[in-house]
């Protein structure tokens, strides 16, 4: 059984950080790349961070480039975005993914807070 599960989300002032993580289960990780995405209230699910299997290839969505960095450890079978100068509309559940060309799989997501 393939588990996706986040932590690290939680309530933080503006321009302050949060590390999320995400570790995977059940799936030969260093197969899939591993992407990050969120979900404002009332909006479209967005990609934010997505890397590459092996870890090589890195992209951003423009609205966090230079603000967030995602990384993984292959070995640990983990996924980490390291969030900096948060704003209040980084505000959102996130949510991890597991994406293959054939599957996809989501974490249940963790709920990101930037408010004073």
């Amino acid at each position: 059984q393939v588990q996706l599960v986040e932590s690290g989300g939680g309530l933080v002032q503006p321009g302050g950080s949060l590390r999320l993580s995400c570790a995977a289960s059940g799936l030969a990780f260093g197969w899939y790349d591993m992407r990050w995405y969120r979900q404002a209230p009332g909006k479209e699910r967005e990609l934010v961070a997505g890397i590459s299997s092996t870890g090589d290839s890195t992209n951003y969505a423009d609205s966090v480039l230079g603000r967030f960095t995602i990384s993984r450890d292959n070995a640990l079978k983990t996924v980490v975005l390291q969030m900096h100068s948060l704003k209040p509309e980084d505000t959102a559940v996130y949510y991890c993914n597991a994406h293959s060309r054939v599957l996809d799989y989501w974490g249940q997501g963790t709920q990101v807070i930037v408010s004073s």
